[in-house]
């Protein structure tokens, strides 16, 4: 599933929102793959983090495949430096925080850029199908916003390696609208968590068919 660490919860308190109304904060930290299972549907994080129902991931053959692979990855490219796209150094498998968030994330490599710039650099063990979905251009964003507060250095652009497309590499550009859009989303969840509230499902049915979840949730 996620090789960020699982959400946690440690005590709560009230804060007062834009509006004047008091509202529930639990010191509940949320992770960029948890942020990716809202989108594929809201319904998950209820079902992961209210209810606490696991996924079971590890008992799925290519999952397993997949974080071998990547575990290689970290090996063998440990002091590789990507110089053509301006890497000067790098952090591996970087595990950072934000309070002000309540975001954590351990992220692959944080490249730093010979532009005084950093970027988050991630491996998917997946097939390069020429286009980069929402939800992983929303993982890479709250990666900037991670390495942003903890490095301070401004976060531009990230870059994604395809292992199963013969590692293929591609850059995503983050903007300022996405970085607002991905604090959004993470006060979405935080809404489902304080709140306890069974969301609506994804609009995609065909999404459904595979889903861990599809005899628990009646759509």
């Amino acid at each position: 599933m996620t090789k960020e660490l699982k959400s946690h919860f440690e005590g709560d308190n009230l804060f007062e929102s834009d509006n004047g109304n008091c509202r529930l904060q639990t010191n509940i930290f949320v992770t960029p793959s948890e942020v990716i299972e809202y989108l594929f549907c809201p319904r998950f994080i209820y079902f992961m983090n209210v209810l606490k129902i696991e996924q079971h991931e590890h008992k799925r053959k290519l999952v397993n495949k997949g974080r071998d692979i990547h575990a290689l990855k970290m090996v063998h490219n440990k002091d590789y430096l990507r110089k053509k796209i301006g890497a000067i150094d790098k952090k591996i498998d970087v595990y950072l925080t934000s309070k002000k968030l309540k975001l954590v994330g351990r992220i692959d490599e944080v490249l730093f850029l010979e532009n005084n710039e950093a970027a988050p650099l991630d491996y998917k063990f997946a097939f390069w199908e020429d286009k980069i979905y929402k939800t992983l251009r929303m993982q890479q964003t709250l990666y900037a916003l991670l390495i942003e507060e903890n490095f301070d250095k401004k976060v531009e652009k990230a870059f994604l390696v395809y292992v199963r497309s013969k590692n293929h590499l591609e850059e995503i550009r983050i903007s300022e609208n996405m970085k607002k859009e991905a604090i959004v989303i993470v006060n979405e969840i935080f809404d489902i968590l304080n709140q306890n509230y069974f969301p609506k499902a994804t609009k995609n049915k065909n999404k459904c068919l595979d889903c861990t979840y599809r005899n628990l949730c009646a759509v």
